[in-house]
């Protein structure tokens, strides 16, 4: 299971996806902790392959052993580089991670954020800026502490005004600027 480290290269969706992190996450401050983890060097990326379900669950779980393992590293960002495309499949297999999770029992230890280059909120129009909060260059499974959101979050005036800042900040850029940004990460023309 492929992983950023020194001197490892990195595939095209671990490159657009830290790039995404840096230059979307962090830079619009979609998420307000994330700038803190990333210069602290506590963000991971693994690749999984999510036309093998299976061994994509069990990478999981690979992830949460690594977790307990390194106490320095905050979060897992588990991108798909193949698979999952359709957004209602990645739902699915979202559910299936979420149940997994509370079956080896890290309910409560950790949780999932979940990103798609479709990602629609329901109840929410398609064509909603706001959509883009969650949209990425590739499906990607967030893995995080919830001890560390926690404390994050006790840190942070009003954190109900996140995602009320997030929608507003996404619909004053508009869909098709956050389209083609996500276009560009996805496929580089370098």
């Amino acid at each position: 299971m492929p992983e950023t480290t020194a001197g490892r290269s990195v595939s095209p969706c671990i490159k657009a996806t830290q790039t995404w992190v840096e230059s979307f996450v962090v830079a619009h401050n979609v998420c307000p902790f994330a700038g803190r983890e990333v210069k602290r060097g506590s963000v991971h990326y693994r690749s999984l392959d999510g036309r093998h379900l299976e061994e994509a669950l069990l990478g999981l779980i690979d992830a949460c052993s690594h977790l307990d393992r390194v106490p320095e590293v905050e979060t897992i960002l588990l991108v798909f580089e193949r698979g999952l495309e359709d957004f209602d499949d990645y739902l699915d297999a979202l559910i299936m991670a979420e149940a997994l999770l509370a079956e080896q029992g890290y309910e409560g230890v950790y949780q999932l954020a979940s990103f798609h280059p479709d990602y629609v909120f329901e109840g929410s129009d398609e064509d909603d800026p706001a959509n883009f909060t969650n949209r990425s260059p590739w499906p990607v499974w967030h893995l995080l502490r919830e001890a560390g959101l926690e404390q994050a979050l006790m840190h942070y005036a009003d954190p109900e005004q996140i995602p009320v800042r997030n929608i507003t900040r996404m619909r004053e850029i508009g869909s098709e600027a956050l389209a083609q940004h996500l276009v560009a990460l996805r496929y580089p023309s370098d």
